[in-house]
């Protein structure tokens, strides 16, 4: 856990470092144990003029998430006295092994998926009536992705979010917090017929079963992607990787509410 200065190192391409995948029912590839996550960090402030940014690390994953407010709702939303909180994802050239091609005229599929996830994740922390009619824009840029970049994004938006609507209301733009409950994510899978917690990207192509979890601090759900990628999955493999999703998601939240007072 570090909040302040990312190690360099952490960085590093993906190609030339990762492991291969073990063939030892149970293993993993970074010698965690089932139910642990990766290692997480937060970097603050490398970007001036938003509201506040960050770098979250999970791992060798790291995203960039900066939050920006615009004095205006969609065209949809006026006259309502709501706010509003919009998202938008990006892989960047260079976060893999072979560079992303830069998304500009259209979206893939993908991009669209994700972004809209993780905007649903931000409005289900808020009272959207308390923003007024504003948006709040979240901005998660994928800078090295090794798995786990929606629910990287996700967690550390969040965080981002939090602060940046703090500062909101110690200048008097926000009369009240309207953070309804903290909400984080974080993916589980079966492979090798294991249910395990926060897959890397090697983990993530071999996993017979892929899922991810977005919840929030009262334990409750928001949002569940689950999918038979090599095989079906049976009621106990779904209860084992649900309790290691829970188990990690309290831990993120705790991770969350230190890096917010560090920032």
């Amino acid at each position: 856990m570090v909040f302040g200065r990312a190690r360099t190192n952490r960085l590093r391409g993906l190609k030339n470092c990762t492991p291969p995948m073990s063939q030892t029912a149970g293993s993993r590839t970074d010698g965690r144990r089932p139910e642990q996550l990766r290692p997480f960090s937060v970097t603050w402030n490398p970007m001036g003029f938003a509201l506040s940014s960050l770098v979250v690390l999970t791992g060798r994953t790291a995203v960039l998430c900066s939050v920006c407010l615009e004095d205006k709702v969609p065209r949809w939303r006026k006259g309502e006295g709501l706010g509003w909180v919009s998202a938008e994802y990006r892989l960047l050239p260079g976060s893999t092994p072979q560079r992303q091609s830069r998304e500009l005229m259209k979206l893939s599929g993908r991009t669209q998926e994700i972004q809209r996830l993780i905007g649903r994740s931000m409005r289900a922390a808020l009272d959207l009536a308390k923003i007024g009619p504003r948006t709040v824009w979240i901005d998660c840029d994928v800078l090295q992705a090794d798995g786990g970049t929606r629910t990287a994004s996700i967690t550390g938006g969040y965080v981002a979010l939090s602060l940046a609507l703090a500062n909101l209301k110690a200048d008097g733009l926000l009369e009240v917090d309207p953070i309804v409950s903290p909400v984080a994510a974080v993916s589980v899978g079966v492979v090798n017929d294991v249910p395990i917690l926060d897959l890397p990207y090697v983990e993530d192509v071999a996993a017979e079963v892929d899922m991810n979890l977005v919840m929030n601090a009262k334990g409750e759900f928001i949002e569940l992607q689950g999918t038979g990628e090599k095989d079906t999955f049976s009621d106990a493999e779904l209860a084992s990787m649900l309790a290691h999703g829970r188990k990690g998601i309290n831990k993120l939240l705790e991770l969350q509410k230190a890096a917010i007072s560090a920032g």
